[in-house]
């Protein structure tokens, strides 16, 4: 080796390499991982690498591969065995799907992948791999409840990423908000409805973007908030109705204000406070609490409406020329799912909240991140 190594990292490339290849891993995988995991734990600059190839001055060689490159830990490095070693894995879950009165008229296995992001102390983040495509973003002229805010209807292309399998946790908030601070301090503990599993609430547009950024420095991929089209293409996930469920929705399918009705249902349970994630079923990608539960942030500035709206599915950003004749929408930023104090139909794939500033905190506001994987 040509740079000395503490004798603690090199125990824990040692036990990470040799626990990797007891897992069956192919040993240039193992000594990556053995090489991850110290610089999580050895905090080392220089990591043991791997020569592939060997000369008896007659040309021999062990393997023909390329040895693989020592490379320089990240700035943060994560803690623990994290799944993302290994890649995205898959899932199993069941999508249910309901007509006009909100009897189930369809069920269907699905899976999709995902990968968990190691927070530390057993607390996990779950992405799930969103598939690039494109859909009709807004809501038709007929759809009960819609209104000129989410019209015109238009054709979105979107590039596939990663977004929280679930909203992100009170968990998981505590765990990130004692990271380190990149531009603003933020509560560790700021929900009214106490619950390490309920969803994280009283954040604000910057307490997420916080949260964001320090999970970004932490683990050295880019976390962020979801556009507001990669948020409406996530719900649907496919679907045109409504809601992700069908024609409506029931108090068994998601945590809102269930003593209104959207078409025929009954009138169901209105709890009047946030649930534990993933208590309800999930749509067709494997997202939960879509609908209700917490309002969700985007990254978006609100719009009036979708004129000169992006189609590419990036973040609507100010246009400081409209911006001086329409700054009432451009001074706050899109929620979307609705809650568990909203009616149903504040609660639809296409709803669009309103009048909600940056720094604006609530007990019915949350969010859930997204991850970049580039353009294909």
């Amino acid at each position: 080796m040509q740079y000395n190594v503490t004798v603690k990292g090199a125990t824990a490339f040692a036990e990470r390499f040799y626990r990797a290849l007891g897992n069956k891993k192919v040993l240039t995988t193992a000594v990556s991982m053995g090489q991850a995991q110290m610089g999580r734990e050895g905090n080392q600059w220089y990591r043991p690498v791997l020569y592939l190839r060997w000369s008896d001055q007659k040309g021999g060689q062990l393997f023909g591969d390329e040895p693989p490159n020592g490379v320089k830990p990240p700035t943060n490095p994560t803690s623990g065995d994290s799944d993302e070693d290994e890649g995205p894995k898959k899932f199993s879950f069941e999508v249910v799907t309901v007509d006009g009165r909100g009897v189930i008229i369809n069920r269907e296995s699905q899976q999709a992948r995902y990968f968990t992001q190691d927070l530390g102390n057993g607390v996990d983040l779950e992405m799930v791999s969103i598939p690039k495509g494109n859909f009709l973003m807004g809501a038709s002229k007929t759809e009960r409840g819609s209104d000129d805010r989410e019209k015109p209807t238009h054709t979105v292309s979107i590039q596939p990423f990663f977004l929280g399998k679930y909203q992100v946790t009170q968990a998981q908030w505590r765990a990130v908000a004692n990271l380190q601070k990149v531009n603003r301090d933020i509560d560790p503990d700021p929900s009214y409805f106490k619950g390490k599993n309920r969803p994280v609430e009283q954040v604000s547009w910057f307490d997420a973007v916080e949260f964001c950024d320090r999970l970004s420095e932490y683990t050295g991929k880019q976390y962020r908030l979801p556009s507001e089209a990669e948020w409406e293409y996530a719900c649907r996930a496919g679907t045109t109705t409504p809601f992700h469920y069908g024609e409506t929705i029931t108090s068994r399918l998601a945590n809102y204000d269930a003593s209104h009705t959207y078409a025929e249902e009954a009138r169901g349970v209105h709890l009047g406070k946030t649930t534990d994630v993933g208590s309800f079923p999930p749509n067709g990608f494997g997202l939960y609490d879509m609908h209700g539960n917490v309002l969700e942030w985007c990254g978006d500035p609100d719009h009036g409406n979708y004129f000169g709206a992006p189609t590419d599915g990036s973040v609507w950003s100010i246009n400081w020329s409209i911006w001086k004749i329409n700054h009432f929408h451009l001074n706050y930023y899109i929620l979307r799912g609705g809650s568990c104090n909203y009616i149903p139909s504040n609660c639809r794939s296409a709803y669009r909240s309103e009048g909600f500033g940056p720094f604006c905190i609530g007990d019915l506001i949350g969010f859930r991140v997204a991850q970049s994987v580039g353009k294909i």
